[in-house]
């Protein structure tokens, strides 16, 4: 259960910050954030964790869902770390990733 595209339209996404700033700058809220939602093990992956991101990158989030996790939910936290960061979320679910990227993507994932 991949949550892409959950983000409304409306949501103006920064382009003058590197996500990783954004991030760094953010962490406590993005941890406050995702404390009041059924997952666990927050970790970054992708071009943030490896250093690679610019102005026009991602966010990508790796989580581990908790029992009771929706669909609702896993979107409506993708909106709001969005909003929060002003940057384009993912939010990946560990155990959905496909077999060919689960080794490099859980290698080079970071807890925040």
């Amino acid at each position: 259960m991949m949550a892409a595209g959950c983000a409304p339209a409306a949501i103006r996404m920064e382009g003058d910050m590197r996500p990783s700033a954004a991030l760094a700058s953010n962490r406590d809220a993005v941890i406050s954030t995702v404390s009041g939602y059924p997952v666990s093990n927050l970790r970054v992956f992708g071009s943030v964790a490896r250093g690679e991101d610019d102005e026009n990158s991602d966010v990508d989030l790796l989580i581990d869902p908790l029992p009771g996790l929706t669909l609702f939910q896993i979107c409506g936290l993708e909106i709001e770390l969005e909003r929060l960061l002003g940057k384009k979320v993912d939010l990946v679910i560990a155990e959905e990733l496909h077999r060919r990227i689960k080794g490099r993507v859980l290698a080079e994932a970071k807890p925040l």
